[in-house]
């Protein structure tokens, strides 16, 4: 797994971008428009990302894409709206929130399928604190980001929660299980 480097510029860039989309859905109520072609080549490139949003140290919205299908200015302008107005857990972002918000950017590399023979050598491969996962089993899909390690640092008890977020029981385990690991560089 490589992950795409991005100088601090193009970093602060795309934070920016993700401000304004946000600024934006606030005055307007819809997305902001973006033209890729205004923006350095390594923003333009497909890359899938995530928009994490914290409000005073809680989770306050969060979404982002598990495949490249944007260019990566568009994917971030995209999830920063959706993370702030269209997160099914939270109520959509009141402009009262605007000023404590925190922003956090995420930039994945492609995920990559794993092979195990049980859960426990599936945790055995697992890297704290640098693998995201991916679960699905059937129509069940679920992920966590390589910053909940943070919050869940024992392998065993990531991969529970992890699959009670796909609507799994934490105990289930199935030989229709499929795992895809994937890194992010995130800030800021």
């Amino acid at each position: 797994m490589v992950l795409m480097s991005l100088n601090d510029a193009q970093k602060q860039q795309l934070l920016a971008i993700a401000r304004k989309a946000i600024a934006h859905g606030l005055a307007t109520g819809r997305p902001l428009p973006v033209k890729p072609e205004d923006y350095p080549t390594p923003l333009q490139q497909r890359r899938a990302t995530f928009v994490t949003l914290h409000q005073h140290g809680q989770l306050r919205g969060c979404i982002g894409t598990l495949e490249a299908v944007k260019p990566l200015v568009l994917d971030i302008a995209d999830n920063a709206f959706a993370a702030a107005f269209h997160d099914p857990r939270f109520p959509p972002l009141a402009a009262t929130e605007w000023a404590g918000l925190d922003i956090h950017l995420s930039l994945l590399t492609p995920a990559e399928p794993m092979a195990f023979s049980s859960e426990q050598a599936l945790l055995k491969q697992l890297k704290p604190g640098i693998d995201g996962l991916v679960l699905e089993d059937g129509h069940r899909r679920a992920t966590f980001l390589p910053s909940v390690w943070k919050q869940l640092p024992e392998p065993k008890q990531f991969l529970r929660q992890l699959k009670q977020k796909a609507g799994l029981p934490a105990d289930y385990w199935s030989d229709s299980l499929k795992v895809y690991r994937y890194q992010a560089l995130c800030w800021p």
